[in-house]
């Protein structure tokens, strides 16, 4: 049986129009499952490359505090900022440097390096360099300690 034009061209925009419908449907549907199942978790926070570097001008033996991890936050650093802050007790000179690796995701809070000559009385000029990814943000240099950090102690 054959419809006549009218009747064929009336047949196909339905036709096209329940298809139409169907698709939207069904893409609806995908895009509700999608929103039903959540975005996925968040990436882990970026790390960053910390170095910490201390010589001095003359060779001498020095204590150096410095921050190898992220305190949890705040308030648990504060309560005992040691556990934090190991010592490392090492000789330095002007060709003799002191070199530490570090892996922080927060240096700007927490990267920090301090090298003191303590109660001596000799002035060695101890010096400090903090870089992070590769890029020098803080020196120091005193003539009996230096202190590197980006955040203000």
């Amino acid at each position: 049986m054959m419809l006549p034009p009218v009747r064929l061209a009336r047949a196909r925009r339905r036709l096209l129009s329940l298809l139409s419908a169907v698709v939207m449907a069904g893409a609806g549907v995908v895009a509700a499952s999608a929103t039903a199942h959540g975005q996925p978790p968040p990436p882990p926070p970026a790390v960053h490359n910390v170095k910490y570097t201390v010589f001095a001008e003359q060779p001498f033996d020095v204590a150096i505090y410095y921050r190898d991890s992220d305190p949890p936050n705040w308030a648990d650093y504060s309560h005992n900022p040691y556990v934090y802050s190991p010592k490392a007790k090492a000789r330095v000179g002007p060709d003799q440097q002191w070199v530490l690796d570090v892996v922080l995701a927060n240096p700007d809070e927490w990267a920090m390096v301090t090298a003191t000559s303590g109660q001596s009385t000799q002035t060695p000029n101890i010096h400090c360099v903090l870089a992070v990814d590769g890029v020098v943000v803080a020196t120091d240099a005193g003539p009996k300690g230096a202190l590197c950090s980006i955040r203000n102690w």
